[in-house]
């Protein structure tokens, strides 16, 4: 009798990957295999986790042991948010699996001449130009940050919105105005995506090289190199229309832009390039180390993923 077993479920790599999915006031739960979003009504949709790169749980959502169990297989970053997805809470771990990869990341951020050559990479990625000579990590970043508010003011311009800082109330987003609640909700997003590529990419979201002490300090670093490219003009664009719906409107507009700029693609290259400016191997695993006593099988997926 010919088996009816299906083959087990592998990561499919972040490019091959769509962005992220909201989902909000309803169980998530694994029905025939398939991950579905199940309300008072029955199954409203079916998701295909496995070529997603995160889903955003939004509140009124709740989430079964065996979705959970389902997305750390096939490696979807699941992303608890607030109320339109300005607000990370949390999120579960389906990456990050490369001791390697961390200990090289690690010895990069730790030397302080390795993380200034890291710094300098990103910048000159960011700005599309070297970073100025003899400058410090510090010098660097207030260089930055006075870039960054210049180009909130050109963007403000050019989509004429009335713009006066980037200014917000974690404790209350909706007391800030449309264009700063339109960023919010599309770095959000981008943050949503990079965490997703930092962590199967094997590396650490919290090992930071301009930004630290923060749970995704490497992921608003990497995040800041695509920003201005990608979602801050987005937002600008559409916070000129004042919808009434900003974030809703934003978060559709950032999965479109993501996918149309392929920047799933895009994220987990550049970060291996930004961390290769450190002129560095990563480390070899010392002889009178121990080999994994069951080989891990192989992944379609990338390096920082758990195959079984």
């Amino acid at each position: 009798m010919a088996s009816t077993l299906l083959p087990p479920l592998k990561p499919l790599p972040m490019k091959d990957r769509i962005s992220m999915v909201f989902v909000y006031y309803g169980q998530i739960d694994v029905l025939d295999g398939a991950f579905v979003v199940i309300d008072k009504n029955g199954v409203r949709k079916h998701i295909p986790v496995g070529s997603v790169a995160c889903i955003m749980l939004e509140p009124g959502t709740r989430i079964s042991h065996a979705a959970v169990n389902l997305a750390a297989t096939v490696g979807t970053l699941l992303v608890w948010v607030g109320e339109s997805g300005v607000r990370l809470y949390s999120s579960g771990q389906p990456g990050g699996a490369r001791a390697d990869r961390l200990l090289y990341q690690a010895k990069l951020a730790l030397d302080d001449d390795l993380r200034l050559k890291v710094v300098r990479k990103m910048y000159e990625v960011r700005f599309g130009e070297p970073a100025p000579a003899r400058r410090s990590v510090e010098q660097l970043r207030g260089i930055e940050g006075a870039r960054v508010r210049g180009t909130y003011k050109l963007l403000a311009q050019q989509y004429k919105v009335n713009w006066h800082a980037r200014n917000y109330d974690r404790n209350q987003w909706d007391a800030a105005d449309i264009p700063n609640r339109c960023l919010s909700a599309a770095t959000a997003c981008l943050y949503g995506i990079t965490e997703a590529a930092v962590l199967a990419a094997g590396y650490a979201p919290a090992v930071g090289f301009i930004h630290t002490g923060k749970p995704l300090s490497f992921v608003y670093d990497i995040a800041d190199l695509f920003k201005f490219e990608t979602v801050v003009p987005l937002a600008f664009r559409i916070a000129a229309k004042s919808p009434a719906e900003p974030e809703r409107e934003v978060r559709i507009a950032c999965r479109d832009l993501f996918r149309s700029d392929k920047l799933l693609g895009r994220i987990i290259p550049l970060i291996e390039e930004v961390l290769a400016a450190g002129g560095i191997n990563p480390p070899e695993a010392p002889p009178e180390s121990v080999p994994p006593a069951i080989p891990n099988p192989d992944s379609h997926g990338d390096v920082g993923h758990r195959a079984k």
